[in-house]
């Protein structure tokens, strides 16, 4: 009998990559296999999610599930999965869960399903999502209903975590229709156009890295997730640490020193009469001074001058490009996860003036 569960493991094996390529007969055939040889529940659920999908709906190895009794007594309760074979046992599940999924069959709004309100963003809903995939899994959840919960939960996040399909979700008021003819009204298919592009097997394994995992491994999987965004989020303040510093010195000399004999910029200085425009003669940097600048600085002052100008110049141009680059990888990463074009877009018609204009200091610095 071991030796038909070493079997029985590679033949779920040999269906779970058929399921990653895409060939579902092939995944159905050798987990009917792996069912035969060794009964699992890993194999049980694999087979319960293709079916619910739609495959090979005439195939013997699968009988539709019966109509389930919603009602239940007491604290605790135990039904029998009509789908479970001779030797598993019965299943059990609480008051909590069953009032969980008729809670979830209830609401008409995907909004109301994630527990949600309409303005929610991209992280909340992950979040909403997260715990309530967790909680309604069928693998995990074995109240009347569950599996059918467990998809509407799913579809609520894969609807509203699409911007067009939020956005037209929006508009329609988002009423679930009570008939097919009702799901067409003002012209859109609520059946089709309110779908997620993705089933909610597949949503729940992209979410924690496929098959269900056992609640300990499930919070340690939020655990590591939520140490690996600590981490970056410590990470990107070491990299703007030498610009806080840079910032905090200017600050600190400001205060301390008088102010510079020039500025990069008129418009601010302008109390301080640094309006007149000049020059540098190496890099034709423009900066202002005030008045009586000319007078004041010549020969190797003057030259120290416009070497501090051109310094300060390269430096801000530096630093500002780098901002350019940043939220220009930052809009095309957040583009690739919610999958959404607009922001692909602006980050492809970004000018990058700043990044343009240090390669052009660039080009000169090797010129000379």
């Amino acid at each position: 009998m071991e030796g038909n569960r070493d079997e029985a493991e590679k033949c779920i094996n040999i269906a779970t990559k058929a399921l990653e390529a895409g060939d579902k007969e092939k995944a159905l055939k050798f987990l009917n296999k792996a069912e035969k040889l060794y009964p699992t529940k890993k194999a049980k659920a694999l087979l319960d999610a293709l079916m619910r999908n739609g495959s090979s709906a005439g195939n013997g190895a699968y009988r539709r599930r019966p109509a389930e009794n919603s009602e239940t007594n007491g604290t605790q309760s135990e039904r029998e999965n009509p789908e479970s074979g001779a030797g598993d046992p019965p299943k059990s599940f609480t008051k909590e869960q069953v009032d969980g999924v008729q809670r979830i069959k209830r609401c008409k709004d995907y909004y109301e399903v994630l527990g949600v309100n309409k303005e929610a963003s991209d992280d909340e809903l992950k979040k909403a999502y997260r715990k309530l995939a967790l909680k309604f899994h069928p693998d995990k959840n074995h109240a009347p209903g569950a599996t059918e919960a467990f998809k509407k939960i799913g579809n609520a996040y894969g609807v509203l975590s699409n911007a067009d399909k939020r956005r037209q979700y929006d508009l329609t008021g988002g009423e679930e229709p009570s008939s097919p003819s009702h799901s067409r009204g003002a012209g859109f298919d609520f059946q089709r156009g309110f779908e997620a592009d993705i089933t909610p097997e597949d949503l729940f394994n992209m979410f924690f890295g496929g098959g269900f995992p056992s609640c300990k491994c499930a919070h340690q999987h939020i655990r590591t997730q939520m140490q690996k965004e600590l981490l970056g989020g410590f990470s990107m303040f070491i990299q703007l640490m030498p610009i806080v510093v840079l910032i905090l010195v200017s600050l600190l000399s400001q205060m301390m020193v008088s102010p510079p004999p020039y500025s990069l910029y008129s418009r601010p200085y302008v109390s301080t009469g640094q309006t007149i425009k000049r020059q540098t003669e190496n890099l034709h940097v423009d900066y202002y001074v005030t008045r009586d600048f000319k007078s004041e600085f010549k020969g190797s002052a003057l030259q120290q001058i416009e070497k501090n100008v051109e310094e300060d110049y390269v430096s801000n141009v530096r630093n500002n490009c780098w901002k350019e680059r940043q939220t220009k990888t930052d809009l095309l990463y957040a583009a690739k996860v919610y999958r959404d074009e607009r922001m692909r877009k602006k980050a492809e018609l970004m000018t990058m003036d700043n990044c343009r204009e240090l390669d052009r200091l660039n080009n000169l610095f090797r010129g000379g």
